[in-house]
Formats: structure tokens, C-alpha cells, sequence
């Protein structure tokens, strides 16, 4: 009888994934990736920030149809959805998925949207963290553009990683140098975000990001003055990093939006 990679557990696929592309490139990763059993069914989730052209060119060349995950908080900079619609028809990408926080959701939790003023963590759950987590609950792995060199918090990143026992991330571009990047922009002629050219190398929501000084940590504009690093769609350690939501408003609100055929 033929054996089902996928009845391994996370952190066994994972262990073996890292073991057998130890020594391979971001591309090399990321293509194989994209069909490797033990890898199983994945997407991209893509902010369509300061670095995101990267994977998504990479992307539109082995397979434009390749599921790619937006999530929109209705707090972003517009420029960074005249940018998402760019790069979607320049790229020729097949099947960007737009995804939100419920209507309902918002509405209980944070109706005059000052939400990120009082807490942040909060505010990532509702807009991001959720929304994700329910977009992501078909894939068996998600690919993301974290590196390295971003932050302290990303200094071991492997090329696989093991998300709560629940699926595996890819980060193809985890050993990638701020050279890398723009080698591979300029080579292959992608357009920057427009925010790169004022001093935004990281870029979120607007309300939560500011410009990086030379020199500062690049993702130093992102929550500044906070002692936060992670908008809470990403594990570290296996911790969740930022404060949970109110566990009962949250699944309020899931419930509300759930009998009206919405997503939290």
C-alpha cells in the first residue's frame, strides 16, 4: 500500500523537508515546494508590500495560478492596493484571493475604528490574525516572504517551519540578503512600492507604520515605541506573537458572521 505523506505529522514533514532542501536556493525551494507531496496543498500569503514583488514574480513563472492570499484590513496605505492591482495584472496572477474581517465582526469589536489606538494586539486579531486563519484552514502550507535579516525574531528562520502543529510555512527567501532582493528586482525589472522611496522598507497598515531611519532594524516602523514585532499571523517558538482577542467576542462575532455567510 502507497504511503501518505500527509499522515506525518507537521514537525516529521517539516524535519525531513528542511533535510532534503538544506542546500538549495529560494527558487529551487519555492518550485519544489509548489509539488512536493509532503508539502501538500499551498497558497502564498502576500501583503503586496515594500519586498512581496519577489515571491509573487517567482510565483507568476512556475504557476500563476498559484492561490495567493490578500488580506486587505481596510487599514491599508492606498498605495498599497493601487500596488496589489498592479502587480496582480502586470504579474498576469490567476487567483488572488481578497479576504477581510467580517462586517459583523468589525462592528462589535471595533465600530469607530480606533481599535489599533487602544490595542494593537487586538486590532491584529480582528483584521489579520483571524481572517487568515479561517482563508488558510483548505492548505496544508503557506508560503511567506520572512527573512533573516528582517528582525531579531528571524534570525533561525529555516526554509520550512512547523506552525502549531497545524501546517507548514515556507519561507523560500529566508536566507536572502536586502542584496538579493534588490538584485533580483533590477534584473528582472519589477516595479518597487511606491512607499519604498520614502523611507517605508516594511509596510502595514497605515495607522501602525512609520518611516525607518538608516540604519534602524527594517521592520523598527512597524508598531514603533510598542513591544511588538509581529502582527500575530506568525508563530515564533510556537507562540503566537501578540495578545489574544477577547476569546468570547471573537467567537461572537464568528458566530454572527457565520449566519450571514460572511468570513471573520
Amino acid at each position: 500500500m502507497r504511503h501518505d505523506p500527509l499522515t506525518l505529522s507537521v514537525q516529521e514533514r517539516v524535519e525531513q523537508l528542511n533535510k532534503r532542501y538544506a542546500h538549495h536556493g529560494a527558487t529551487a525551494v519555492l518550485e519544489r515546494a509548489l509539488g512536493d507531496p509532503q508539502v501538500g496543498r499551498i497558497g502564498l500569503v502576500s501583503s503586496f508590500g515594500a519586498e512581496s514583488v519577489v515571491l509573487l514574480h517567482m510565483i507568476s513563472v512556475m504557476d500563476r495560478n498559484t492561490p495567493v492570499v490578500f488580506i486587505d484590513t481596510q487599514m491599508l496605505f492606498a498605495e498599497t492596493l493601487e500596488y496589489q492591482l498592479e502587480l496582480t495584472e502586470r504579474l498576469n496572477l490567476t487567483n488572488v484571493q481578497t479576504i477581510r474581517a467580517a462586517e459583523t465582526a468589525v462592528a462589535k469589536v471595533d465600530p469607530d475604528g480606533t481599535l489599533h489606538q487602544r490595542d494593537t494586539d487586538a486590532c491584529c486579531a480582528l483584521r489579520k490574525t483571524q481572517p487568515l486563519q479561517e482563508a488558510l484552514s483548505g492548505f496544508d502550507a503557506w508560503i511567506t516572504g520572512r527573512k533573516r535579516f528582517q528582525a531579531g525574531s528571524r534570525a533561525t528562520l529555516d526554509f520550512f517551519e512547523n506552525e502549531d502543529n497545524i501546517r507548514i510555512k515556507v519561507n523560500p527567501l529566508a536566507h536572502w540578503a536586502p542584496e538579493d532582493l534588490q538584485e533580483y528586482m533590477d534584473n528582472n525589472r519589477l516595479p518597487r512600492h511606491p512607499l519604498v522611496a520614502k523611507g517605508y522598507p516594511s509596510i502595514g497598515c497605515a495607522p501602525c507604520t512609520s518611516p525607518v531611519a538608516p540604519g534602524e532594524d527594517p521592520r523598527s516602523g512597524r508598531w514603533r515605541g510598542q513591544d511588538k514585532v509581529e502582527c500575530g499571523i506568525h508563530f515564533v517558538n510556537g507562540k503566537m506573537v501578540r495578545g489574544p482577542l477577547p476569546v468570547d467576542t471573537l467567537e461572537t462575532a464568528a458566530k454572527g458572521a457565520a449566519a450571514q455567510g460572511e468570513q471573520i
